[in-house]
């Protein structure tokens, strides 16, 4: 088991979530989480409000990390605050739903910049700090879609495909150091994204689910600190969260 406690984390689209599930997770073990918005500051200060409150450390940065530049603010901001980056939880995703009859170069576009193409700004402008640690981390939250498709979700399908492809090609780079690199790939979770599903819907897809139910974000939290805390010979793997639904 590796030691975590002081560690220091950027959890992207921390604010709501997955991400605020991870965060606090993090957080309860001693790291100190950097949480990454975009728009959403009150729900992250809210995040960041109740780590202190639980006697942990965290702040909250704005950036919209599908901007090179911002996400290079992102961590420039994380060194100069804690002086160090040890692991970095990309987790920053949208949907933009539709078929592909229907869908339109903005959805392509803003699905890929903002699941996809974050995931290498943020690397990029992170990676040489992360390397420096004992036990560097890069963990990408992908999706099931990205394994098995979805109806309607070419776009959000490729990007979080090609999480799992930048993943093992960048584990492979890593392996000779300490610096692991994996994705996860949730289910179906009980968020505001699934909680707006229609329930008729909602009861079709459980019925699809082995374990009869939506996973918690607090699952997906958990395990991320599993590879974080006991993932130090797992790299260039996809940790499937999925109730049996994808196997």
């Amino acid at each position: 088991m590796v030691k975590i406690d002081g560690k220091v984390a950027i959890v992207t689209g921390g604010s709501r979530g997955i991400g605020s599930a991870i965060a606090k997770e993090l957080a309860a073990h001693g790291v100190k989480v950097v949480i990454n918005y975009n728009s959403s500051s009150v729900a992250a200060e809210a995040v960041v409000k109740e780590i202190e409150q639980a006697g942990g450390t965290a702040f909250a940065s704005q950036a919209d990390v599908a901007d090179p530049a911002q996400a290079r603010v992102l961590v420039e901001e994380t060194i100069n605050k804690f002086g160090q980056l040890d692991i970095l939880v990309n987790n920053a995703g949208i949907t933009r739903d539709r078929t592909f009859r229907k869908i339109t170069e903005e959805d392509w576009n803003s699905v890929i910049d903002t699941n996809l193409s974050s995931v290498y700004n943020t690397t990029a402008a992170g990676l040489e700090h992360i390397q420096k640690s004992d036990a560097g981390r890069i963990i990408n939250i992908s999706s099931i879609i990205g394994q098995a498709g979805g109806f309607g979700q070419t776009n959000y399908a490729a990007a979080k495909a090609g999480m799992i492809g930048f993943t093992k090609s960048l584990a492979l780079e890593l392996a000779r150091g300490t610096t692991t690199v994996n994705a996860i790939c949730p289910g179906f979770i009980d968020t505001e994204m699934v909680q707006a599903i229609p329930d008729n819907v909602r009861e079709q897809i459980v019925a699809k689910i082995p374990k009869r139910r939506f996973g918690t974000p607090e699952e997906i939290a958990r395990g991320v600190l599993f590879l974080c805390r006991d993932g130090e010979y797992i790299t260039g793997q996809q940790l499937n969260i999925n109730g049996g639904m994808y196997m």
